[in-house]
């Protein structure tokens, strides 16, 4: 299964410079010299007032069966690591719709905040542009928070929900101190890239190797040699913000779709728990329990933990993913 995990992984590596160690050029705040697996478009977009540009990629399949995916990244991954379920999906006939959401990756660092509202009215509007009148979402992390929004407010759009590790299966509010930006700004700006590896490795996927994780630090911390980059800062840290202040966990019991999660047995994150009194912090990220306890309460969810995985389950766990995937959407 390890090996399997890894031949995955090198389809997305394989697009990647082996070059994180060396002194080269800085990646732009919109992540320009770092590749994505397939071509980028830009849709213009105004978000409170402000013009902005969402990145998104547009992939056909070879043999299409009609049906659309629209794949949600979570915070700290640029869309290009959904390479290898966009090759799944491909291979089943799906089009996948892959979309930075704005603030991330290859997409607009705006100076306000960032909502998930407006990421969700974002991503109608990129299905709009697109001709899109209904698709499945597969949300990861952060995404999933922004599916279930999407969920909630377009109910009409979204065939079947698949959140896969996602975060906000409890209001961090309840544990977490809420704290000020400028400080968080001040904490994010002092990590090094040892320390955001050390990070990745706790809080995502100790399983795994070292060296595929580098490309996600490498995505990180090549910006920070940007002028831009304080820019970049801002609006990463406006996401953990937005994590915190704005709770989905109330919401996932009124989601009437078919909705499956998918979790990793070794799936504690908790955004935040650093910072909660030291009493509390265990009662965090209890993520599996969560969510099975969340889908009991929906009238068509169901919850699948795979064992021997961490919150990056569908690269952990490719081929049970990809099983556990395909079956539900083709329900």
């Amino acid at each position: 299964m390890r090996k399997f995990a890894a031949a995955l992984y090198a389809v997305l590596l394989a697009t990647i410079p082996a070059q994180a160690a060396e002194q080269r050029e800085p990646y732009g705040i919109g992540l320009e010299g770092f590749p994505y697996p397939y071509p980028v478009n830009l849709l213009p977009l105004v978000n409170d007032g402000e013009p902005v540009r969402m990145a998104y990629m547009d992939v056909a399949p070879a043999a299409p069966n009609g049906r659309v995916v629209v794949l949600l990244h979570g915070r700290n991954f640029p869309a290009s690591y959904w390479a290898p379920v966009i090759k799944t999906l491909n291979d089943a006939g799906f089009r996948v719709v892959v979309p930075d959401q704005i603030g991330f990756g290859k997409s607009s660092k705006p100076t306000g905040e960032l909502h998930f509202d407006n990421l969700a009215r974002n991503t109608m509007a990129l299905l709009d542009h697109l001709g899109i009148a209904k698709a499945d979402i597969v949300a990861h992390s952060l995404g999933g928070m922004l599916g279930v929004r999407i969920a909630r407010a377009f109910p009409d759009r979204i065939n079947h929900l698949l959140l896969a590790a996602p975060i906000g299966l409890e209001d961090y509010r309840l544990y977490v101190p809420p704290t000020p930006t400028e400080k968080i700004l001040e904490n994010e700006d002092k990590l090094t890239a040892e320390g955001y590896r050390k990070q990745l490795e706790t809080n995502y996927s100790p399983k795994i190797p070292p060296d595929q994780i580098t490309p996600f630090i490498d995505a990180r911390f090549n910006i920070k040699g940007s002028a831009e980059y304080p820019r970049w800062l801002r609006a990463f840290v406006s996401s953990g913000q937005m994590i915190y202040r704005e709770p989905v966990v109330h919401e996932i019991p009124l989601i009437t779709g078919p909705t499956l999660f998918i979790m990793g047995a070794d799936d504690h994150n908790a955004p935040g728990r650093p910072n909660a009194p030291e009493a509390l912090r265990p009662k965090m990220g209890q993520n599996a329990d969560l969510a099975k306890a969340l889908a009991a309460k929906m009238p068509n969810a169901q919850a699948e933990v795979i064992p021997n995985a961490g919150h990056l389950v569908f690269l952990d766990a490719p081929a049970k993913f990809n099983e556990l995937m395909l079956a539900f959407l083709a329900k």
